[in-house]
């Protein structure tokens, strides 16, 4: 493993949007820092190349920035969301999308792709195209799994943290509707070797 650190413009970029959003919204960016850990243990554990393994944690890293364009009282709202207040929220994955394209590096055509479709669902019920199956990126799968599993174990101010267990049969249940059932057998075994492995009840 290269452990240089990388000092291309895309990483510089990176680095600044990342304290952008970390001053917006400190909660997403400590989350989007632990999904690019986790989803670089499954880019790994499945063999994934060096540089698929730099591409997929460039679109972790960024799979939420484009909640930088979400307005406050949706953003850091601590109910449930009113319909237009969830339409409002969705959207920050094409935000987001757009966000990358700005950028002006030859790298940043398939991070944007994985930002885009970050949500989308294996069974077509995601947003914001309704991709299904293998049409979803393959970048875009392993953060939506890497996603939901970071997501349900950390305290929200909404959300009581749940256990390893409990996180991985709720996993289970989403398999082959929200999640890919070959990526969550890989998840699996992977999440066993993290630091990130959530507490057991």
């Amino acid at each position: 493993m290269n452990c240089t650190p990388d000092t291309s413009p895309l990483h510089s970029i990176a680095r600044t949007l990342t304290v952008a959003l970390g001053q917006r919204d400190h909660y997403t960016r400590a989350h989007s820092d632990r999904v690019v850990q986790l989803a670089a243990g499954l880019g790994y554990h499945i063999g994934l190349s060096q540089e698929e393994i730099e591409l997929l944690s460039l679109g972790a890293q960024f799979h939420d920035i484009g909640k930088i364009g979400i307005p406050d009282r949706v953003l850091h709202k601590q109910a449930s969301f009113e319909e237009d207040e969830w339409a409002c929220m969705k959207q920050h994955a094409e935000i987001g999308e757009r966000i990358i394209l700005a950028i002006d590096n030859d790298k940043a055509s398939t991070v944007a792709k994985t930002v885009r479709h970050h949500h989308e669902h294996f069974d077509g019920s995601g947003y914001p195209d309704q991709l299904s199956g293998t049409d979803i990126p393959l970048y875009a799968r392993i953060i939506s799994l890497t996603d939901s599993y970071d997501a349900m174990i950390d305290t929200r101010a909404y959300q009581r943290a749940r256990s390893h267990g409990v996180v991985m049969g709720i996993l289970e249940q989403e398999s082959g509707i929200k999640h890919d059932p070959d990526l969550l057998h890989a998840f699996t075994s992977a999440i066993e070797k993290s630091s990130l492995r959530g507490k057991d009840a």
